[in-house]
């Protein structure tokens, strides 16, 4: 692929620190993480448990802030922002999906994804109407009156999908999402996150344990003693 045809970048990690206190010193997590994250790509991270994914994770979702180091989004600092400000950010241009669903288990599935276009801001008609239609991208369109109880893991994964996808982010992070599902769960979600990816150019960057998974990404990264490495890039 030609410099011309390489994605644009969406995101850009620099130098990024993280440690936590422990003890009379700190533990260093991150050492200087350097990642772009490319419009339309599926990126995978992969590493050993406690390396430190899900920190870089939250720091890419803007979830916890670096110890040191910049997150870019065209040339703007993240960082830079209040809390507030980096709140507004969040609802406005990341969905996540975790390894455990999170949803409500009072409120059916549609209301469960309603959620965050309400708190966004949208009327109860629009964020209803945007709700079905992402229902209807992850096939539970038959469903969206069951509550989380009434579901499988599987289809409790795609609601949390079709949550994070409510307010069309511009990427979404999911961290282990097939961690808690059998193995044929596990890839038709997989196969779900690619289709989106394909055809709404979706963004989405995945930790997962699972290297098989990692593998049909088209960049796989791996972390390991707080940096980062390319194991391939299918787009360059």
């Amino acid at each position: 692929m030609s410099e011309m045809d390489t994605p644009e970048v969406l995101l850009r990690a620099c130098n990024i620190h993280k440690s936590f206190p422990m003890g009379k010193g700190r533990l260093n997590v991150l050492m200087g993480i350097d990642l772009e994250i490319r419009k339309g790509e599926m990126l995978s991270v992969v590493g050993a448990s406690g390396v430190g994914k899900s920190t870089l994770l939250y720091i890419l979702g803007v979830l916890e802030r670096p110890t040191s180091g910049r997150l870019e989004l065209s040339s703007q600092d993240v960082f830079a922002l209040s809390d507030d400000e980096l709140a507004r950010f969040r609802s406005r241009y990341v969905g996540f999906v975790f390894q455990f669903h999170h949803l409500l288990p009072e409120f059916t599935a549609l209301e469960n994804v309603i959620i965050p276009g309400i708190i966004n801001g949208r009327s109860q008609a629009e964020a209803s109407s945007a709700a079905r239609r992402q229902l209807s991208e992850v096939g539970l369109s038959d469903r969206e009156n069951h509550k989380p109880g009434e579901l499988s893991g599987g289809e409790l994964q795609r609601v949390a999908l079709a949550r994070a996808l409510l307010n069309e982010p511009q990427i979404v992070l999911a961290d282990e999402p097939s961690g808690n599902l059998d193995r044929r769960s596990g890839e038709a979600l997989h196969d779900l996150m690619w289709t989106l990816s394909r055809s709404k150019g979706q963004t989405f960057v995945i930790v997962t344990h699972n290297e098989e998974l990692a593998d049909r990404a088209d960049r796989k990264v791996r972390l390991a003693d707080g940096t980062i490495t390319v194991e391939f890039d299918r787009m360059v």
